[in-house]
């Protein structure tokens, strides 16, 4: 069994005294691992770091096998990404996600995303809609889509401001209005709106995604989920608070 494909790493282990298993994202062959054999070496090291991409060669007797990674550069941003704690944080919460989905399962969408976020972690803005929409998408693989394009009670494309908990769909500040202290909050940026992702709208955005994440992933799983993305949160809105405050 042999195949070749573009990848970003997401995260490697020690294996033996000089090998590690990689794990990386590829369009074709979704969340994969491979032995790279002399994957500590000072060559293979600034290679094989979170974020960067590579073209990856896997090979092995059987498909069910753990097989072995020829590992080439493409693009190297690991030295980029250490910068900023947005970037730290983001890089290693945008793996905790991949992890949800299972392993050689192909999503060319996601890697296509996650190619886009990886270039745009340091700037908190974009890094924040970028890692919602990133969460939406995952949920969307899942089975958990959420129906953010229309009100879920009266069908209108306006005025939506409300997510209801229990369905995932949006609801219009009219139908709404009666519920709000039980409803969701639904940021602009979400809704189709001109508004771009700032502070308010971004804390609303995370809260709406860690929600839905824990109530259909974490919680029927028993797992918690990744301090990273704990942290990258924290790192986001305190640095866009610190720019509207220097603003």
């Amino acid at each position: 069994m042999q195949w070749s494909d573009e990848a970003i790493i997401l995260g490697i282990r020690r294996h033996g005294e000089s090998s590690v298993i990689a794990e990386v994202m590829t369009p074709g062959h979704g969340r994969h691992l491979g032995l790279v054999r002399s994957g500590r070496s000072r060559t293979m090291q600034p290679v094989l770091q979170p974020g960067n991409s590579v073209e990856v060669s896997w090979r092995a007797r059987l498909d069910e096998h753990l097989g072995e990674f020829r590992v080439e550069p493409l693009q190297l941003r690991a030295a980029r990404l250490i910068e900023t704690a947005t970037s730290v944080y983001g890089i290693q919460a945008l793996g905790a996600l991949l992890r949800l989905l299972p392993e050689r399962d192909p999503h060319p969408h996601l890697y296509e995303a996650l190619a886009v976020i990886v270039d745009h972690l340091q700037d908190p803005a974009d890094a924040g809609e970028l890692f919602v929409r990133f969460e939406l998408a995952v949920l969307n693989d899942l089975g958990f889509g959420l129906d953010l394009s229309r009100c879920g009670a009266t069908g209108v494309h306006s005025e939506l401001v409300y997510v209801s908990p229990k369905s995932g769909r949006a609801i219009c500040r009219e139908a709404g209005a009666p519920y709000a202290d039980r409803m969701l909050a639904l940021p602009d940026f979400l809704s189709g709106g001109s508004r771009a992702a700032d502070h308010e709208s971004l804390a609303a955005a995370f809260r709406l995604t860690a929600y839905f994440l824990n109530r259909h992933v974490y919680e029927p799983r028993g797992v918690d989920a990744a301090s990273a993305r704990d942290g990258f949160v924290h790192a986001t809105l305190k640095a866009l608070k610190s720019a509207s405050s220097a603003a």
